[in-house]
Formats: C-alpha cells, sequence, structure tokens
C-alpha cells in the first residue's frame, strides 16, 4: 500500500489507543534500513511508523552534505515507492527536534507538505516532533501551539515531548535524575495551551524516568504509573478519558512488563532506535568474521566477490532488522492488527 494518508493515520492512531496497543516508530538513516523496517511490519501483520532524525536526515542526504531537508526528502519519495509493494499501512515521521534545528528542519518540510496539500496531494510526512526538552515549559507550549497551527493546516499530527529524557540521540544529552519526570501540572499546562484535539491534533512524549542510549533491563528506573496518574488527573479536569496519546522515548532496556503497563496507559507510539541498529548491526559484523577471507584481499589474492558484494551482506543485515522490528510489534501487542488485515 501507498504510504499512510493523514485519514488513514488517524484511524491507525485511534485504532492503537481504542485496543491498548502501540505501533513501534523505528529510525531509519539509509533506504535500506528503511526497507528492513517495512519488511519487519509486513511480516508482522502491522502497521507501523517509519522516522528520521536530524542526524539520520543529514546523512542520507550525504554524509558530507549533510542537509537535512535534503535527506528528509529523498527518504519520503523513496519510501512512498517501495511502500506500495508491501500490505500495511506505514506513516512516516521526524524525530527529536530542537530550537536551533526547527528553521533547518522541521518549519521547511512543514512548507512543503502545506504546498502539496494546496495541490489537492497529501503531505510529505504523517507527523513531525518539536522537541522542547531543553527550554522552559511556557517557551516549549508556545512554540508547539505556533507548529500546532501550521502541521494542522497541513494535516499533519504534531508530536511535542513535555519533560526530559535522559542520556544522548543525535549529540543532544540530559543528565538522570529528578527531571526525567513529568508532573501533573506539566499536563495541566499543556492542555491548557495546546487544548485536547480542537485546535489540531498532538501526541505527547511524556517522561516517566526515560534514557536513551545502551541500558541492560532494571538499568532504567521506569515509573510508567506516572502516565496514568497525569491521564487521569487532566482527564477529570478537562471530562475526557485518557486525553493524551502518548509517545514512549528512551526505551532500550525497558522491560516487557514496563513496556506493556505503558501502553496499558495509553502509550499508542514507541520510538525504537537502539535496538534495531544492533539488529542490523550484528548480522554483517558475522559476515564479515566468517568470511574474513573473502572481503579482505589477503596476501596477494583477489578476494571473493560474492562474500564483498554489499548485497551479500546486506540482505542479512535487512533480515536481522527485520526480526527486531516484528518482535517490538509482539511486545506493543500491534501484531496482527494492521487495517489491512
Amino acid at each position: 500500500m501507498p504510504i499512510a494518508t493523514p485519514e488513514v493515520y488517524a484511524e491507525m492512531l485511534d485504532k492503537a489507543k481504542q485496543n491498548s496497543f502501540a505501533y513501534p516508530a523505528i529510525n531509519v538513516s539509509s533506504s535500506q534500513t528503511l526497507t528492513a523496517a517495512i519488511r519487519g511490519f509486513a511480516e508482522a501483520g502491522s502497521d507501523g511508523i517509519v522516522q528520521v532524525s536530524t542526524g539520520g536526515a543529514e546523512y542520507l542526504s550525504g554524509s558530507t552534505v549533510k542537509n537535512m531537508v535534503t535527506g528528509s526528502v529523498a527518504l519520503a519519495a523513496y519510501a512512498h515507492e517501495v511502500a506500495k509493494n508491501y500490505n500495511v499501512n506505514i506513516a512516516l515521521h521526524t524525530d527529536h527536534c530542537p530550537k536551533d534545528k526547527l528553521d533547518g528542519f522541521v518549519r521547511p518540510l512543514l512548507e512543503i507538505s502545506a504546498e502539496r496539500v494546496a495541490r489537492g496531494e497529501n503531505p510529505l510526512f504523517q507527523s513531525h516532533m518539536w522537541d522542547g526538552s531543553a527550554v522552559p515549559l511556557e517557551e516549549n507550549l508556545e512554540i508547539a501551539k505556533e507548529l500546532l497551527a501550521k502541521a494542522a493546516a497541513a494535516k499533519i499530527v504534531l508530536e511535542i515531548e513535555v519533560g526530559v529524557v535522559g542520556g544522548e540521540e543525535d549529540g543532544v544529552a540530559n543528565e538522570i535524575n529528578e527531571k526525567l519526570y513529568t508532573t501533573v501540572e506539566d499536563g495541566l499546562a499543556t492542555v491548557e495551551a495546546l487544548g485536547t484535539g480542537e485546535h489540531g491534533r498532538y501526541l505527547t512524549a511524556l517522561t516517566f524516568g526515560n534514557v536513551h542510549g545502551v541500558y541492560k533491563p532494571g538499568s532504567v528506573k521506569l515509573r510508567p504509573e506516572i502516565l496514568k496518574q497525569i491521564q487521569d488527573q487532566v482527564g477529570a479536569k478537562v471530562g475526557k478519558e485518557r486525553p493524551f496519546d502518548l509517545v514512549f522515548h528512551g526505551g532500550s532496556g525497558s522491560t516487557l512488563e514496563e513496556i506493556r503497563a505503558a501502553v496499558d496507559h495509553g502509550v499508542i507510539k514507541m520510538n525504537v532506535d537502539t535496538d534495531t541498529q544492533y539488529a542490523f548491526s550484528r548480522p554483517v559484523a558475522g559476515h564479515m568474521f566468517t568470511n574474513y577471507d573473502g572481503v579482505l584481499k589477503i596476501d596477494g589474492e583477489v578476494g571473493n566477490k560474492k562474500a564483498y558484494d554489499p548485497r551479500a551482506w546486506g540482505k542479512a543485515a535487512e533480515a536481522g532488522m527485520a526480526k527486531r522490528v516484528a518482535e517490538a510489534c509482539e511486545n506493543l501487542r500491534s501484531t496482527g492488527t494492521s487495517l489491512l488485515a
């Protein structure tokens, strides 16, 4: 199927929330990792989300070019074409965008989609994230309000972050401390500024101890009950059950119990990056070690073209990442839930 339309994306999100499951949102940085992600969703019978970060977008444009808009547009164009061959819906999303990169990333992409919609086409991406976690909450929400209006006009969902995710991703680092836990007051301020959908749909990453990076299970102290507390108290205030469409960031090292507790409290999207990076790279390492005398021209020999052909190890990498994506679908209960099933 082609990339999800705005209407299909809304239906995807609604179904996830109504049926207590979440979509893995898989970070990609190349056409091959994109294909692996889509394959994984298809093999799981799950619709899904593919996303690109600022660093991934730079890399996609060419490692010496480093143009985030060029990389994002190129990825989207490729995705719109290859997704037609898979029987699941795929939504395109841009990941964490801090304040200093808005003018070089999210805002130009919003303009591109606005122009497409004005021509009667669908937006290029289905959602964009504004990461205001590094600025005061009032400024975060003020910028979010401006971006939400532009996103809604272009039939795009906005994702925001209220709270701080610890660890490091794409050069943005935060300490692991008490600031990693969003408060009820933060939630109330969010609905006061952005509403509950009447000004445009938005996803909210509320933090409950989330940390980016590589951690063994049990090393990160997550408190999913915070999500329930915020949903309940803000919901009571605005007269709407589970008012937030929640996003789970920094999930590497989380236990299955923690993941599913978060989903039970309204998480409908969970970012997955570190684990799929390893799942892609591990088969490549295995291929290189196993076929070292073929991928290298040792002692003046010529090597083995079939061993160093990128397709040889690339197929293994794609399969490894696809398997991990399917596992994420199982953990988040999205297996077999595709709207096309």
